[in-house]
């Protein structure tokens, strides 16, 4: 199973955990199996048509899966999966 890293404002869907142990063949398939186990993540993480919500970002091994085969990246066991939200914000 890859190791998934949860950012903090999504741990309250993980018991409170920073990581997660999970399966999948590709990205796709690992968030499939995360929502699964983890009931409501997947929403804050994916659009109601399934693509990554643009201010997601999803990096397999420090590379940005939007830059690899997005959602189809495939997926080793020993991946660290990293989810990161995007910060925005700042003066007007």
């Amino acid at each position: 199973m890859a190791t998934v890293r949860i950012p903090t404002p999504l741990r309250k869907y993980t018991e409170g955990k920073d990581e997660v142990a999970v399966s999948g063949q590709n990205i796709r398939e690992l968030l499939d199996n995360l929502d699964g186990t983890y009931a409501g993540i997947g929403e804050r993480i994916r659009d109601d048509k399934g693509a990554v919500r643009r201010f997601v970002n999803i990096f397999v091994a420090d590379e940005d899966i939007r830059f690899l085969d997005g959602l189809e990246t495939p997926v080793k066991d020993a991946d660290e999966i990293s989810i990161i939200p995007a910060i925005a914000g700042g003066l007007r």
